[in-house]
């Protein structure tokens, strides 16, 4: 199947930000990948915000889906945030960081839409998490007497920390170390 311009240039900004950060590139590197001019993206995308936000907009739809296939196969509430913590591994295994927390990184110099699409992003992320652990432990697969919310926040950190960490050493290991601590601190 031969990728639509849109979805190459959004295939290949994605990758751009999730190594080089935002403002390490430019229309010009763009260009250079998908073979096109600069002018050419801005009639996709008239600004690098609108393309930022297109990105964020299709990164978030892509995880939403995934969620959705995680409650779908997984029954458990250990078993959904392993089947979520894998995400990110697939990142580190690409070699690539989170879209998100490559942006979030650049986040003082971001405008006001573009923080918002992030912190609606890592809400969304947040208050799945928490849904599952409630769920966990309304089924006794969760330790009871956490806060939800509170774990969920720390799951989301964990991982984002742990990919970076993974990438900054080039050791899985270490992440997955940090995952089988993530999954003991979770069960009753």
């Amino acid at each position: 199947m031969v990728m639509e311009t849109r979805e190459r240039l959004l295939f290949e900004a994605e990758r751009l930000v999730r190594t080089l950060g935002y403002a390490g590139f430019s229309y010009a590197d763009l260009a250079g990948r998908v073979g096109l001019t600069k002018a050419a993206i801005h009639h996709h995308f008239p600004s690098k915000g609108a393309l930022g936000l297109a990105l964020v907009a299709a990164y978030d739809r892509r995880y939403a889906e995934a969620m959705q296939a995680i409650l779908e196969r997984e029954a458990s509430g250990p078993a959904r945030i392993a089947a979520y913590a894998e995400l990110y591994l697939k990142g580190l295994e690409d070699d690539l960081g989170c879209l998100c927390a490559a942006l979030a990184i650049e986040v003082a110099a971001l405008p006001p839409t573009f923080r918002a699409a992030l912190a609606a992003f890592f809400g969304k992320h947040v208050e799945w998490l928490a849904g599952v652990i409630a769920e966990g432990q309304a089924d006794g697969s969760i330790r009871a007497g956490l806060d939800p919310r509170a774990e969920a926040s720390q799951i989301v950190s964990t991982l984002e920390g742990a990919l970076l960490m993974g990438r900054v050493f080039g050791r899985q290991d270490d992440f997955r170390g940090a995952l089988a601590a993530l999954d003991a601190s979770l069960r009753p």
